[in-house]
């Protein structure tokens, strides 16, 4: 059967330790536990993905190589990811310290 064969496929990737583990942390049948593991497993691939996407758009956008490297490589599940477009983003990279605009005076 299908079901028979994507059930070895996961527990041999898991680990049978493991899945008997957590199996019987949770109280379920091994069959359950691993369908737990796999949609746990897909929810954060997909937060994951949505969170980096946007991160590495705003960070093209702005010209941000290094940050655009840097949140291609790490996988951090969203975390560097959401860190980059709340608070590094807004930061002006490109301004040197000291370079103020005098403002004009009027006379």
């Amino acid at each position: 059967m299908v079901s028979e064969q994507i059930y070895n496929q996961l527990a041999e990737q898991i680990g049978s330790d493991n899945v008997a583990k957590i199996s019987s942390l949770l109280g379920l049948p091994t069959a359950s536990a691993i369908i737990i593991i796999a949609l746990v497993m897909l929810v954060i691939l997909v937060w994951s993905l949505i969170w980096k996407g946007i991160a590495l758009w705003k960070s093209a956008r702005k010209g941000h190589k290094l940050w655009f490297i840097i949140i291609l490589i790490l996988n951090t599940i969203g975390i560097l990811e959401i860190l980059y477009i709340y608070v590094f983003s807004k930061i002006d990279w490109n301004k040197k310290p000291g370079n103020k605009l005098k403002k004009k005076r009027k006379k």
